[in-house]
Parts: structure tokens; C-alpha cells; sequence
């Protein structure tokens, strides 16, 4: 049977079902498209929501049983709660979270989105052509974009995997944007 993808609607019907079924405290970071639907109101709908569960809470595994019982409920892809995300995490600066974003409170969870140049830190290591219109937005709304600039050259002055790469793309973006 084809699973439903998840716009905004469905998503957060998701989250609070989960919140549902939670009986401790839970705190999620979404990234992905999940941040894009839910913090910048990027009119998509994915497959999963890219997340991963801070400290002082319920963790991903922990989850994962009742992610499925809503996957299963809601007709949307068991693994909709991807908890892989979190090994892309490691190119994020070390203060990410004085800029995350709430997009959902619930009895049991909380979840936030990461904020805009957080996510454009990402957008620029994944560069791939599926995120440029992501990137394109994510330029629009930042609100300090010396934010991504230092965050990259950090990691091409430590050479980190793919920062050079990483780099070029944000020029790239910024050439195209005037900046």
C-alpha cells in the first residue's frame, strides 16, 4: 500500500499523535524538509522528518515503537522519524541552538526546528540540486549569514570532508543572490 508523504497538516498530526503516546518528556531538533515545512513554511511535503532528540528527554530509540504505531495509524512511511539524520549534525556551530525555532509544544514533546543559517550550514554540504530552492529560501530568511560564512571557514581551516565543497556552493549562492 503507498504511504502518504507529509505536508504540514499531516506532520503535525504526526508530532502530536507522538506526543500522544509519550509518557515522559521528549525534546526533537528537526532539520531537512521538516524544518523547511514547518519553520519557513516551504510549501513541500517529504517522507520523513529529520530529526534527533536533545539532551534531558526521551531518545530517538526510546521513539522509534511509537513512531511506528503513528506510521501505521496514519498510513505514512515507518521510519517517517529518521534518526540518521543525526550523523550529519557534526558541521553545525557550536551555538545552533540559541537560534532554534519552535514549531511544536505539546504535553509530552517538544520539538524545534534548527534555525536558518543553521540549516544553510547543511543545505551547503548536501549541495545537491534537490536543495537549491531550500538554499534559495533559507538565504532569503537568515538573519546573519556571517553566521554560515564563519561556520564553513572554520571547517575548511580544520578540513573537515566536504567544507571545501561546502564553501563554493555558498558563494555560489551568494553570487546568484547579489550578496
Amino acid at each position: 500500500m503507498p504511504r502518504l508523504p507529509l505536508d504540514e497538516k499531516r506532520m503535525r498530526t504526526a508530532l502530536a499523535r507522538l506526543d500522544e503516546l509519550a509518557t515522559q518528556s521528549a525534546h526533537l531538533v528537526v532539520g531537512g524538509g521538516a524544518a523547511m515545512i514547518l519553520a519557513y513554511k516551504h510549501p513541500i511535503a517529504t517522507q520523513d522528518v529529520d530529526a534527533f532528540a536533545a539532551k534531558g528527554g526521551l531518545r530517538m530509540a526510546d521513539l522509534d515503537t511509537l513512531a511506528r504505531d503513528v506510521a501505521e495509524e496514519l498510513q505514512i512511511e515507518p521510519d517517517w522519524l529518521n534518526a540518521h539524520f543525526e550523523t550529519f549534525t557534526a558541521v553545525l556551530p557550536r551555538d545552533y541552538a540559541s537560534r532554534l525555532q519552535p514549531v511544536y509544544s505539546g504535553e509530552h514533546l517538544r520539538v524545534d526546528a534548527l534555525g536558518a543559517e543553521d540549516l544553510l550550514v547543511m543545505k551547503c554540504f548536501a549541495a545537491r540540486d534537490k536543495d537549491l530552492p531550500h538554499a534559495r529560501k533559507l538565504m532569503r530568511v537568515a538573519k546573519d549569514l556571517s553566521i554560515v560564512d564563519k561556520q564553513l571557514e572554520y571547517l575548511v581551516e580544520r578540513r573537515y570532508p566536504g567544507a571545501e565543497r561546502a564553501a563554493d556552493y555558498f558563494d555560489d549562492l551568494r553570487d546568484e543572490a547579489g550578496l
